[in-house]
């Protein structure tokens, strides 16, 4: 091993959690020391540090981390304290790093610990030199087409196992599962997760763009799917994957408002400390389930339905190989950036782009009015989300175009086809 005489280098992880983390803090570190730096492990990301407290600091070795490399979750825990809130929380976290020693800062987090590393450069002025590295099983960062965040693969590949059993319950017990999957800004999870294990349908945001989205329409979309699943199918059974962020398309007043008329039955509106709502405080599920029952009573239908919340298992799952194989790149890439000239000039987010890492400076990345990276959503005019629609059952135009189609519709719910049109058309237009 080299002589430490580099210098320090710092880690530090923020936000949720997910698998890889220890891969990105393990080869990291790894191929710091090797390049003779220091390392130290910050816990708890920066809780403690906004607190002037660097008693939440352990030095980091080969040994330390080498068994953690393909292990889920984080070695160095993780918080989504935002140290760019307030100017003297950001004066105690330079503070506390110039104490230690660290002249180098690899952050590990979504876009909200994105931007701190970002103004942890800003008000070091460079002296703290900070790569970036992007994580989130929500896949909605703003990287190179076709570049997945890092954890999504695993947090997919095990949603997809969870789901293709909560199918086969579905069909063997003749349910309807509604299951709501992590994903606040963008329905990639939600899709991957549905299109992989053939739900019956997939609903997310992005598909209701420029549509006034509320609770019913949410509702009549799934309501339309199980018409339809029985007048052509005969089954009184399916699976519905639904993104999270369908509960900002639906807003929070709206929320509140649902929320108010049944207090303590869907949970509480909370906000965390970066200002989101804390969507995982709501139970959505339940929501949709129990409106959803009553707007199949006043049609004549009822069907047996469970819901289900589909993230938190999935966000410190052991990565599968291609995460642990990417996070060995992104993290030898934080250091081999770090160690480069360019590094004075910018800090960064470390992509890969065809095998070769392309650090992209936080000012092209973070947009300077909401302090966030700009949100990379689901294409829905592309031949990828194309193929999902083509392959779920729900209520499309066609079904109101063809007079044999409707009518067989319509007889489900006992209406006659004018009446089915005036009641669901709505929801395709």
């Amino acid at each position: 091993m080299a002589e430490t005489s580099r210098g320090k280098l710092g880690i530090v992880v923020g936000g949720g959690p997910a698998p890889g983390i220890n891969g990105v803090i393990s080869s990291v570190t790894i191929e710091a020391i090797n390049q003779g730096l220091e390392v130290v492990g910050v816990r708890d990301g920066f809780k403690n540090l906004v607190q002037g407290d660097t008693s939440h600091v352990r030095p980091l070795t080969i040994p330390d981390v080498a068994p953690f490399y393909q292990k889920g979750g984080s070695m160095l825990g993780t918080s989504r304290t935002n140290p760019a809130k307030d100017p003297k929380h950001m004066a105690n976290v330079i503070d506390g790093l110039n104490k230690l020693g660290v002249k180098y800062l690899v952050t590990i987090g979504g876009d909200d610990t994105a931007f701190s590393g970002s103004q942890v450069y800003a008000t070091a002025k460079g002296a703290i030199k900070v790569a970036h590295v992007p994580k989130t099983i929500d896949n909605d960062l703003p990287l190179p087409p076709g570049i997945p965040t890092f954890g999504f693969e695993t947090a997919r590949h095990y949603g997809v196992q969870l789901a293709r059993n909560i199918h086969e319950d579905a069909k063997t017990t003749t349910r309807w599962y509604l299951i709501i999957s992590m994903g606040r800004a963008a329905g990639h999870l939600a899709l991957g997760i549905g299109k992989a294990s053939a739900a019956t349908l997939t609903i997310i945001a992005e598909e209701l763009a420029n549509r006034d989205v509320s609770l019913e329409l949410i509702c009549d979309i799934i309501m339309g799917s199980m018409i339809k699943r029985k007048a052509a199918q005969g089954k009184d059974y399916g699976l519905v994957v639904m993104a999270e962020g369908l509960m900002e398309e639906i807003g929070e007043d709206r929320l509140k408002e649902i929320m108010t008329k049944h207090p303590g039955k869907f949970g509480n509106i909370e906000l965390d400390a970066f200002g989101h709502l804390r969507l995982g405080e709501i139970e959505f599920g339940r929501m949709v389930r129990t409106t959803l029952a009553e707007r199949l009573k006043a049609v004549g239908l009822k069907f047996d339905m469970v819901d289900k919340d589909l993230g938190y298992e999935l966000r410190c799952a052991d990565p599968i190989p291609f995460d642990a194989e990417y996070t060995r790149n992104l993290g030898y890439g934080a250091v081999k950036y770090l160690l480069s000239p360019e590094a004075e000039k910018n800090g960064v987010v470390i992509t890969f782009v065809g095998g070769s890492m392309v650090p992209c400076p936080f000012q092209d990345m973070i947009d300077p009015k909401t302090k966030k990276m700009r949100p990379r959503l689901v294409e829905v005019t592309g031949e990828n989300y194309e193929v999902a629609r083509r392959y779920m059952i729900r209520l499309e135009r066609a079904d109101f175009e063809d007079p044999h189609k409707l009518e067989k519709l319509a007889a489900v719910v006992k209406l006659t086809p004018a009446q089915f049109r005036e009641r669901f058309e709505y929801v395709v237009k």
